[in-house]
């Protein structure tokens, strides 16, 4: 049985730390019980965010109109700074749940104070019962057996918090890795393939983030990428920028099988090669 964690002090330090360098929160909504963005992205589906009275303290990006042959792999995403603003990273989301994902952000639209790992579980969860609840609009829809967990900065160590759980396909850590090496024991409870993706050397959680990638247990496959971009990577840009192009294809790859989009990351010609990431990767077939 997986067993849940309590928030560590590195989190809220890591949260600390990226909020002294943040730029201001943006202004909260309305608390209603229910919500919607405006569509966007550039894969196939339009994509929105939404709300829910279910699921109250989270964003939940979709696809508009419910695909009836394609189930939605689940994607749950903490928030830099632990920041419980479920449309902080609207671009990026929204980005991949044009793909063909769920997506399910800590916190509310526009929402303020701090969020924990525990929400990301509760967000799995919601996704798993609302496939099978009679009467849910998702019911059929989600991919079940394909679950990301993923995070930026502090969101990032609320990924690793939960990233045990067996129901989890792949971790992905934005800008982000441990503080102390007095956390180490959250990398030996990895058991699915993990990403790393950094802003490069000016980024505040570029050494965290290579301390971790060669602290991992042994034979686990991995993969670390650094683009020059800072802290704050490309989520400001439409669609996430180059951040949402290579996270859709991390996605496509370990939650739909792509081939192709496997080829962005691995084999000599892959397509990030001898272009401005700097990459590396290890334990893959």
């Amino acid at each position: 049985m997986h067993r849940r964690r309590s928030a560590r002090p590195t989190a809220l330090l890591l949260g600390v730390l990226t909020v002294l360098a943040l730029a201001p929160a943006a202004p909260a909504t309305a608390d209603t019980a229910d919500t919607a963005g405006a569509a966007g992205g550039t894969g196939p589906y339009d994509a929105e965010y939404t709300t829910t009275w279910r699921l109250r303290d989270h964003t939940i990006y979709r696809p508009v109109d419910l695909p009836d042959d394609e189930p939605l792999p689940i994607v749950v995403w903490g928030n830099g700074a632990c920041r419980a603003d479920g449309t902080w990273f609207e671009n990026i989301l929204t980005e991949f749940a044009s793909h063909g994902f769920l997506v399910i952000a800590n916190g509310r639209p526009g929402g303020s104070g701090s969020t924990d790992p525990e929400m990301l579980t509760e967000a799995v969860d919601w996704a798993v019962d609302e496939n099978t609840r009679l009467f849910s609009e998702y019911r059929g829809h989600i991919d079940t057996d394909r679950i990301a967990v993923m995070g930026q900065s502090c969101g990032g160590l609320e990924a690793y918090e939960v990233a045990d759980d067996p129901r989890v396909t792949t971790t992905v850590l934005w800008n982000s890795g441990l503080l102390t090496d007095r956390d180490d024991d959250l990398l030996d409870d990895l058991h699915a393939p993990i990403a790393y993706f950094t802003g490069g050397p000016s980024d505040i959680a570029h050494p965290n983030a290579l301390d971790d990638y060669s602290k991992l247990p042994a034979g686990l496959p991995a993969f670390i990428g650094h683009l020059d971009v800072g802290h704050y990577g490309t989520f400001a840009e439409p669609n996430g920028g180059e951040y949402g192009r290579v996270g859709t294809a991390w996605l496509r790859w370990h939650l739909k099988d792509d081939a192709a989009a496997r080829a962005e990351f691995l084999g000599a010609d892959c397509g990030l090669c001898d272009t401005d990431w700097d990459i590396d990767h290890k334990n893959w077939p």
